[in-house]
């Protein structure tokens, strides 16, 4: 029986636009999941590498920089796979590299390599944090390109 709270998103069919990011296969097509499912599986895997990333935040004031890195980098991945279960992992690498997020998705992908040669090679904790910085400033960039018109707003708002 389908639930009948307001989080029901299967009966808001009329309410919810089938957009881009429900139409084909998506990654875990092959599970045959249901629309609710899929989305209950993305935020699930936003919701879960969030806080990876929070714990692996703590680890990296604590000091403990393997740790930070390993689940740091875990986290991010599990938030980036649950794209997956909206539109597909071939979809999601087609999108992150459009001209128009190439460079947004270069430096985010890069700050996550560097934050493991921030804390295996270089062994410096501040280094780490200010590859954090940059990685969420790049994810930030990157995600306003897929909002019309934000890109341009936060340009105007900054002066530039």
């Amino acid at each position: 029986m389908p639930g009948k709270g307001w989080f029901n998103l299967e009966a808001a069919s009329g309410v919810i636009p089938d957009t881009q990011f429900f139409e084909g296969e998506s990654a875990f097509s092959f599970l045959g999941l249901t629309r609710t499912q899929r989305l209950y599986g993305f935020v699930g895997c936003l919701v879960a590498g969030f806080i990876m990333s929070i714990i692996a935040s703590s680890f990296l004031f604590l000091g403990w920089l393997a740790s930070f890195a390993i689940l740091y980098a875990v986290g991010t991945l599990i938030s980036l796979a649950g794209t997956g279960f909206l539109i597909g992992f071939s979809t999601q690498l087609k999108l992150m590299f459009k001209p128009v997020r190439i460079v947004a998705t270069i430096v985010f992908l890069a700050m996550i390599g560097l934050i493991f040669v921030g804390a295996f090679v270089i062994k410096i904790d501040f280094l780490c944090l200010i590859f954090v910085v940059l990685e969420y400033l790049a994810y930030t960039w990157y995600t306003l390109s897929y909002i019309p018109y934000a890109r341009t707003a936060v340009l105007k708002f900054f002066g530039m």
